[in-house]
């Protein structure tokens, strides 16, 4: 089982340094750690009695880890799910929040599993991701890959402003869509061409 700290620090090596791009919903970004999340959990990490694109500057690495491992994976219940989903799900839940287990529950109920899609990990949706692992081992974790993947075309689809973040200026890969990639076997990579097609109307 791999320890969710190491877990948390990819993420925040995926995440890269600080970035305040105005087509980002979050807004000023580092670590991964948006200000709105400094906002909303209180955190004036310079001390001068505000929360302001100063503290996102001034967050460390390690303060980003301990905030997802705190926020984004003990607060949630992450470890409630099966392990081959853990670390998925995690990440995401970094970048979409509750969304990322909207995503899996959506995957469940088309696996026929009878589950609220409400973004929580309660009991229900614990035991019907258990039991999924279990029918489909070596596929759930791709099936969760393939559908976050989805899920960033989606929003690419929906807002225009967002398709660089899943489309790159030269015409490749972007960040969501690499990123999502990297949680999904090789054999289920886009090539060039199925991700051409994919974005033509683009």
């Amino acid at each position: 089982m791999r320890d969710v700290r190491e877990i948390a620090t990819e993420i925040v090596a995926r995440e890269g340094g600080f970035v305040n791009d105005r087509d980002d919903p979050g807004g000023a970004t580092n670590h991964g750690v948006t200000i709105h999340t400094l906002r909303r959990l209180g955190l004036d990490i310079d001390g001068d009695g505000d929360v302001d694109v100063d503290d996102i500057r001034a967050l460390s690495r390690a303060q980003a880890v301990d905030i997802f491992i705190k926020h984004y994976h003990d607060r949630p219940g992450i470890a409630r799910l099966p392990e081959d989903l853990r670390a998925s799900v995690f990440d995401m839940y970094v970048n979409a929040g509750a969304n990322a287990v909207k995503i899996l529950q959506r995957l469940l109920r088309d696996m026929g599993e009878a589950v609220d899609v409400d973004g929580v990990i309660g009991p229900q949706t614990a035991a019907a991701a258990a039991r999924a692992a279990r029918s489909a081992p070596d596929h759930i974790a791709d099936a969760y890959g393939i559908a976050r993947r989805n899920y960033y075309f989606a929003l690419a689809d929906a807002r225009p402003a967002s398709r660089k973040f899943a489309r790159s200026r030269a015409g490749g890969k972007g960040g969501w869509i690499r990123r999502a990639e990297e949680f999904i076997s090789r054999r289920y990579h886009l090539d060039q061409q199925a991700f051409n097609e994919r974005v033509s109307t683009w």
